[in-house]
This record gives C-alpha cells, sequence and structure tokens, in this order.
C-alpha cells in the first residue's frame, strides 16, 4: 500500500516538514558523492547494533561517537526508492501533524521518534553486525501521531505496482492500523532470523517509532481534552 495523499488540510505552512525533506535530499546527495568511501561511512554513521550491545566492540568508541549515529542515521538513506517513499510518506502525514504540535514540537518529536525507533531496533537485533539506515522509524512515529490525532482523516492509495490505478478512499485509522500489522508481523518473523542475516528492513524500528509516536500522542490528547474541560467549566461564557 502506498499513500497518496489526505483530505486534512494543515492551516499553517509545514515548514520543519519542508525542511526535514530537504535535508534528507541533500543528505543523499552526499552520499551520492562518496562512491566506494560509503560503506565505511555507514559503519560510522549508522546504526550498528553490535557497537552497543557487545561490550568489546561498544569500548572502542567515545560516548559522543556512539550517540551520533541516532542523529545521523535518520537522515541517510540506501537508495533512490528508500528515499522517495519515506519522503513521501513524511509529506501527506508530517503537515499535519506539525500543525496540531507547531513547529517546534514537531521538529524534536521527529527526532525523538527516530532515537525511540533506534533503540528498539538495538534490542530486538542485538548480534546484528549491519548498519541500519533511513528516516522511517522517525516516520513512523509521524504516522503513530497521526492516527491518534486524526482518527476521522481518510487517506487515498494505491497498490503498487499498479502506479495507474486503481486508487482507494480508506480511513486513516484503517490503512495505518493495517500498516503496523504488516510491520508487526514481518518483525515478529525476523527475530527468528539468524544475526548475520539481520537487516535490511528495520521492522522494529517502525513499530517503535510508531508505537511512540501514538502513545505520546495520546498523551498529549488527554491533556489537551483536560485543558479545554478545566476553561469550559472555569469560563462557561
Amino acid at each position: 500500500m502506498f499513500p497518496l495523499r489526505d483530505d486534512i488540510p494543515s492551516r499553517r505552512y509545514p515548514i520543519v516538514t519542508r525542511l526535514l525533506i530537504a535535508l534528507n535530499v541533500l543528505a543523499f546527495v552526499w552520499e551520492l558523492k562518496l562512491g566506494p568511501r560509503l560503506a565505511d561511512v555507514l559503519l560510522v554513521y549508522g546504526i550498528v547494533p553490535v557497537r552497543y550491545t557487545i561490550p568489546e566492540i561498544a569500548r572502542l568508541f567515545h560516548w559522543q561517537e556512539q550517540m551520533l549515529p541516532f542523529l545521523t542515521s535518520m537522515f541517510l538513506h540506501g537508495g533512490w526508492t528508500h528515499l522517495i517513499g519515506n519522503m513521501w510518506t513524511l509529506w501527506v502525514f508530517g503537515d499535519n501533524v506539525e500543525d496540531r504540535l507547531g513547529h517546534l514540537r514537531f521538529f524534536w518529536f521527529y527526532l525523538a521518534g527516530g532515537v525511540a525507533a533506534a533503540l528498539l531496533h538495538i534490542y530486538t537485533n542485538a548480534s546484528s553486525p549491519v548498519p541500519t539506515i533511513g528516516a522511517s522509524g522517525a516516520i513512523a512515529a509521524v504516522m503513530g501521531a497521526y492516527f491518534r490525532l486524526f482518527p476521522h482523516a481518510r487517506v487515498e492509495m494505491m497498490i503498487p505496482p499498479f502506479f495507474l490505478g486503481p486508487y482507494f478512499v480508506v480511513p486513516a485509522v484503517v490503512f495505518l492500523g493495517w500498516w503496523f500489522i504488516l510491520q508487526f508481523f514481518n518483525g515478529t518473523l525476523s527475530l527468528l532470523a539468524r544475526p548475520e542475516a539481520a537487516g535490511g528492513i528495520a521492522w522494529w524500528a517502525h513499530i517503535g517509532g510508531f508505537v511512540f509516536g501514538a502513545l505520546l500522542c495520546s498523551i498529549v490528547k488527554v491533556k489537551h481534552f483536560y485543558r479545554r474541560r478545566y476553561v469550559d467549566e472555569e469560563m462557561p461564557w
């Protein structure tokens, strides 16, 4: 399934969403210029679980070197398809979440979602020496936030490779809920894979990001509900 657009117009210009897209594109252009050095760069700036789970390897890195990949990994991508798919999904769902949270809070929320996704990926792939890159975990957090903040939205989607149609319009909770179920199913299967085979799609990073976004925005919704209720009771006009 591939989302094309939603039916919720944003009230404010999504400056942070566009900035994040631009940064990801610029980072990918930089990757293209690295040539044969790219593999070494991904080992440094990607999330490599064994760097954090095996003490003999972890002690080879300073704490700054260990922290940096949590930021840099979410701006690197493994190819045009990886980049375009992530950025388009961010474009579809990011503007509305940014509109609801505000520009600055959305920026920090996006980064925190990426970190949460990376932590769960490390935990569930502790023996993997494969570097993980991509904005998928952070974008999954945005999708989880959208799931909670816009339960009545609708999403137009298509099923690749049928790019010329047919198109389907479904409730956003159905699209995002089904997407999450697929991630969970594939993530569970990936736990049975051999450690050396771990890699490819970071299913548990997607799951971690989505759950982080949904839970955090559930708290936001509850606080907003009680704040409005308090104001209505204190100021009945």
